[in-house]
């Protein structure tokens, strides 16, 4: 009985973090979505390409994107920016770097 009660623990988190992602993704194709129609309305309005070198052309794309990756780690951690073995493959590198050259 103990053993099914884990299970179901088990299964309600990883329904959780598959909710958190699914929100994630939602919230960054929102996100790619209105930057696009932003820009493109800028563009087809009657001011040109030469919008795109004005810095508030981006303003909402900046200040978005903040949030936008403050959300990614809040689903993802640390994982997202350096992946889960990230420590494990730079100390095996640094070893192997360092071997060599001793032994050069």
């Amino acid at each position: 009985m103990e053993n099914n009660n884990l299970e179901n623990q088990k299964y309600i988190r990883a329904q959780k973090k598959v909710k958190a992602i699914k929100g994630f993704y939602v919230h960054l194709f929102v996100y790619l979505g209105v930057n696009a129609f932003l820009i493109l309305a800028r563009i087809i309005s009657g001011e040109g390409v030469g919008i795109l070198l004005d810095w508030s052309s981006y303003g909402t794309m900046f200040f978005w994107g903040i949030g936008l990756a403050f959300h990614a780690f809040g689903v993802f951690g640390m994982d997202f920016i350096l992946g889960k073995s990230w420590e494990d493959k730079k100390i095996k590198e640094l070893m192997d770097k360092d071997k060599k050259q001793y032994w050069e």
